[in-house]
Formats: structure tokens, sequence, C-alpha cells
């Protein structure tokens, strides 16, 4: 946790961006909600795009979007390279999923959140828009990348690597399994896991397993967005744990993009280091209720909102609910 983490201070990000970067995931949560279950997923999106956009841009900082919407020809706003922030403070990348769970917020069914990572400039992976397998733990289990790939089942599709031998069962071991394949399920209980699965949503997800006394979760082993695991490895450097992922690069096309973003190994397993290094930020609101945030609640004159926001170097969680009576400042009309 963060007690191993060492930091030059000119790379320590100022503490009030902490603040800070909760208001922008606030803005994007409450957007976002206002369409809620009203099957409009791409306007749901946008809306918690260009609310997260206006906030970056009010920010002391010179800002590059490593992971945001897609390419500057597919995405009009938090491009991977925009520049946002008022061009005076601190260098720095930073990650965006402006509305992780479009299909959960347009269903309102539970874990929709709105999301964001800071780091110091040069210091997140700059991840292309593929899908990627990851296995996430807890901390305190032994490292190492081949062992790491023996934890699971060898014939679970998301840990298959080698022929490694298998980990002993717990006794009582839970696993949450992302976009789960028909083999999936049976492979994982095979172990003698209890199995939950998710169908979107994986970023909270992987911050489950860091605490499985009270969330239950041991394991996250799935394949989900590469854009989300930078997000999520993010998290996992403030509270703790470990997590290695590959990127899913079956085509030319996508084998041709990762390499204009810096990508030379198409099969690198990818360690929480490699994604996230240095002094991390990341924080999220809820948009519709779920295990790790309240959704957003709108009453009469005023606006309620619960935020997680974690800091790597300090390794401190905090957990803001918030009420808003300043309603004026969404730019909900």
């Amino acid at each position: 946790m963060s007690t191993h983490i060492s930091v030059p201070p000119q790379l320590l990000l100022e503490r009030i961006l902490t603040l800070e970067i909760v208001r922008v995931t606030e803005r994007a949560a409450v957007s976002a909600a206002r369409l809620r279950g009203h099957g409009q997923e791409k306007a749901a999106d946008q809306a918690a795009v260009d609310a997260m956009r206006r906030e970056l841009n009010k920010l002391p900082i010179e800002g590059t979007i490593v992971i945001g919407e897609g390419e500057r020809d597919e995405a009009p706003m938090l491009f991977i390279g925009e520049k946002v922030g008022l061009n005076a403070g601190p260098q720095v990348d930073i990650a965006v999923d402006p509305l992780e769970g479009t299909t959960l917020c347009a269903k309102n069914m539970p874990g929709a959140i709105a999301t964001m990572a800071m780091a110091d400039g040069g210091t997140l992976l700059h991840a292309p828009d593929v899908y990627m397998q990851k296995l996430a733990s807890r901390s305190g289990l032994r490292q190492g990348r081949g062992r790491a790939r023996r934890v699971a089942c060898r014939q679970c599709p998301a840990a298959r690597e080698g022929q490694g031998r298998r980990a002993r069962p717990r006794s009582r071991c839970w696993c949450s399994i992302a976009r789960a394949t028909p083999t999936s399920s049976p492979a994982s209980a095979a172990t003698g896991a209890a199995v939950r699965l998710i169908t979107d949503g994986d970023v909270a997800g992987v911050i489950h397993c860091a605490d499985p006394d009270n969330t239950g979760v041991d394991m996250y082993i799935g394949t989900g967005g590469a854009p989300e695991g930078v997000l999520a490895a993010a998290a996992l450097r403030c509270i703790g744990g470990q997590m290695q992922c590959r990127l899913i690069l079956d085509s030319e096309e996508k084998r041709e993009r990762a390499h204009k973003m810096g990508v030379t190994d198409p099969k690198m397993i990818y360690g929480i280091e490699d994604m996230a290094r240095g002094d991390c930020l990341f924080a999220a609101t809820g948009v519709t209720t779920g295990s790790l945030l309240s959704g957003v609640k709108f009453r009469k004159d005023v606006i309620e909102t619960e935020t997680v926001v974690m800091r790597s170097v300090t390794g401190t969680v905090r957990y803001i609910k918030a009420e808003h009576r300043q309603l004026d400042k969404f730019h909900l009309d």
C-alpha cells in the first residue's frame, strides 16, 4: 500500500486536486443521472462527457487525456491527446470514463459510475481502446508474472496463459468474472470458487477484490475495456492490490493502433506499475446505486451524490456524501 510508495517531491500532485477531481466526477454523474432509465446510452454518455470536460477545463493544470472517449477522429470531446485545464499548474496525465456502464444507466440498473484518474505526466499507460484480459487480487500475495497466471484455473479463458499448476482452492473464495463466456463460470467453480458475474462496469469489480473481508470478493478475472483497466489500476495503487493485464490485439488494425500509441509487444503482460506509476488520484461518483456507491438522488431543491476519492502516496480513501443546493452549476437546463 502507500507505505511502499516513494515519489520524489517534485512529482507529488497538489493535495487540492483531490477535491477538485471530486467536483469533476460529481458533475458528470449528475448529468448522466438525468437520463437514467431512458434507454438512451449515447445521450447519457454525451451528457457526462460534456459535463466532465467543462469542469476539467476549470482546473489549474496542464492536463492531457491519455485514456478518453476514443481517437481524435472518433470522439468530439475528451479524445485521446486532448489538452484540458487552464494551462497553468502541474503537467498531468488524465484517464476518464465519464459514464462507466452506459447500458446500466440507460436501463437504470445498479453499478453505473462516473470516474477519472489523474497522475503526473507520463506515468499512465497510453492504452488503445480495445479489450483487455484482466486478473486482479488483494495485496499481499506473492508477486511475479508467472505466479499470477497460476492463481486461477487453467481452463478459465481470462487466465489461460500456460500450463502451470493450479493453486489450492480456499474454503471460501469469491471470484468476480466480467463478461463471462459459457465455459468460464464452470471452470472457475471447478477450483472451489463461488462466482459473481459482472455484465458491465468492471472498474468497481476490480476495486472490490482489494478488500475481500468487506466485499466478499477475493479475485477479479475477466475481459473488459483497456481504458477501464488503467482506471482500475490507478485505484488499486491507492488502496493496495495487484493486477495483471494483457491487451487483446486480435487483428492487424488493432495492432497498428496499439503500435501508434507506443505498444511494441502485443503479447506483453502489464503489471500494475506498468499501467499507473507515481502519485495517482482516483475518483468515482455513483450514477445508479450499486455495491460501491449510492446513485444520484434528485430531491426538491437538493441533489445528493456519493463519491469515493483516493490518493496513492498517502493511501487515503474518502467517501464524500454531498448535498448540492446551488443547482445551476450542473447546467441541467
